[in-house]
């Protein structure tokens, strides 16, 4: 049964790929990984129930930031994953966290093991 669902705005393939693989390491088979590639696509996933989101912030058809500011309204934790600069996000929005382009996967899954509350796996004793 899927308890965790991730929404990833991404319309590079390769980026998408990345962060499914760093998401599902981290969370197993209890999540779901919704990946969408445009602004339009990822609106009308802002309907449904989600537990965290990641979002590139230029896509195919626009900036992602109406996206986010309806993922901040409704409380669902998201984290900007772009090439853009901080200073780019506007001011309501840069409370968020920005994992600049190139991320490190670790830096992905961290965000998303802290958004949906789970417990970080404890590294092995070295």
């Amino acid at each position: 049964m899927v308890d965790i669902r991730v929404l990833i705005v991404e319309d590079d393939p390769f980026i998408a790929m990345d962060i499914e693989t760093a998401v599902a390491d981290e969370l197993g088979d209890g999540v779901e990984l919704i990946v969408v590639e445009s602004v339009a696509e990822a609106r009308r996933m802002t309907g449904q129930r989600l537990d965290c989101a990641l979002l590139d912030i230029n896509v195919v058809d626009g900036e992602t930031f109406e996206v986010a500011r309806v993922l901040q309204d409704t409380g669902t934790p998201f984290a900007f994953v772009s090439g853009s600069a901080p200073h780019d996000v506007p001011a309501p929005l840069r409370g968020a966290r920005f994992l600049r382009k190139p991320f490190s996967t670790r830096e992905v899954a961290a965000f998303v093991t802290s958004a949906v509350g789970l417990a970080a796996p404890k590294a092995a004793p070295g």
